[in-house]
This record gives C-alpha cells, structure tokens and sequence, in this order.
C-alpha cells in the first residue's frame, strides 16, 4: 500500500468516534486538539474521556446506528467488536465518508502516522504499514532532534511575520528574513534560554525596537 501523506484540516468540523475504550480516547483527543467537533458513541467511557468531555467532545451513550454518520466529515471505528467495525466501515463507504478502522489499518481509508508535535511543528513518520517498529524507532529520533524550543521559535517566526506585514514591509523581502532567522540556529538559543543573543539577532535582522520578550511565547 502506497499512501498519499495529507495533513487535514478538522477545525470546526463534525467527526465521530465509535468505542469509548483506550483507542477511541486517543482518536478523540487528537482530533479535539485540532480543533474538530466530536461525538463519542460507546456503551462505557475511559476516565480520560469523562475527564475531556466538553465544548468539543461531547460522549453519547448509546448503541451505534447508521444515522450517526449524517452529516460527518471522517469516522473512527474504534469498538472491540471487529464485526461491528467493518459494519460502520461499510455504512461510510457509502456515504462516502473517510472511515479508520482501529484494528485493520490495511483496510482503513486513512491511517495515522507517528507524530512529533512541537507547537506548530507536526513531524509525521509512516512506513505505510511496512514496519511500526520502525515509524516508533524514528520517532523517538525526532524526539531527540526536535525539542520545545522548536515550538518557541514557530511562535516567534508566527509574531515577526504578523508584525511586519502590519509595519508594510515588502513582503519580497520576506523570504530573505526568514531564511536568515532559520541560519541562525535561534531555537539553540532559545533552548539555552539566551535572551541577549536572541535579541541581538533580531536587532540586527528586523531593526531596533524588537525583542524575543514581546515577540516570543507569553507566560500565561
């Protein structure tokens, strides 16, 4: 199987979990971090899910039944049931509705590769079935490569992009900034916690008047 990667955007769309068990939570936490509606169809709960149950994810007691996919963007077929999950399977296709089936990848319209978020930064490994071993291998690589000061640093390049479009700057000149910021290895810097580098650098990119305390990552 050859996949085609696609990162999808969920925000605000109606995406539904069936099965509330330790594969089902997992499905419906990531798709509420990004931002998607979802509904939980289960018998039982995990205590993660009664924990996260709110504006986005809303959990609903009751047997699955075709309907439930009206109107949905994408499904998970997360019961324990491999008969149950192949029915739902079968009542997407023909809605035509992207469906992932927890216990048979190969069959699923979609899988979910192994990922590495720091903030803005998403890192997505797939051996398109081949070797999960491998994928959770380089994985924990990334890890190590890609710290949170990476995440820092998007939010930081995120600010000095939005500033410089409100300031009127040429926005041809953009691109030369942006790779100058990036060779000056400032998530290193940030890492080390190096405020007076960091500034430095950006003084002598973006102009006085800048520094990483208004631009970087608030305190909350």
């Amino acid at each position: 199987m050859k996949y085609y990667p696609i990162f999808l955007d969920v925000k605000d769309r109606d995406c539904l979990v069936v099965g509330g068990g330790e594969v089902g939570t997992r499905k419906a936490l990531g798709l509420s971090r990004s931002g998607a509606r979802v509904r939980v169809i289960s018998k039982t709960f995990s205590q993660k899910l009664e924990a996260g149950k709110g504006a986005h994810i809303r959990l609903e007691c009751k047997p699955y039944d075709p309907s439930d996919l009206d109107t949905v963007f994408l499904v998970f077929a997360a019961t324990d049931n491999g008969r149950l999950n192949r029915q739902i399977q079968a009542d997407a296709k023909a809605r035509n509705i992207l469906c992932n089936i927890a216990d048979d990848p190969g069959e699923s319209d979609f899988i979910l590769p192994s990922v590495v978020e720091r903030g803005d930064l998403l890192c997505a490994v797939s051996t398109s079935g081949a070797s999960p071993a491998l994928a959770k291998r380089i994985r924990k690589d990334l890890e190590q490569m890609f710290g949170p000061e990476y995440g820092d640093f998007l939010v930081l390049m995120g600010n000095i992009r939005k500033k410089l479009l409100e300031t009127g700057h040429d926005p041809s000149e953009h691109k030369k900034i942006f790779t100058a910021l990036v060779e000056k290895n400032l998530p290193a810097l940030i890492a080390a916690r190096d405020e007076a580098r960091i500034d430095k650098v950006l003084v002598e990119l973006l102009g006085p008047g800048v520094d990483y305390k208004r631009l970087g990552p608030q305190e909350k």
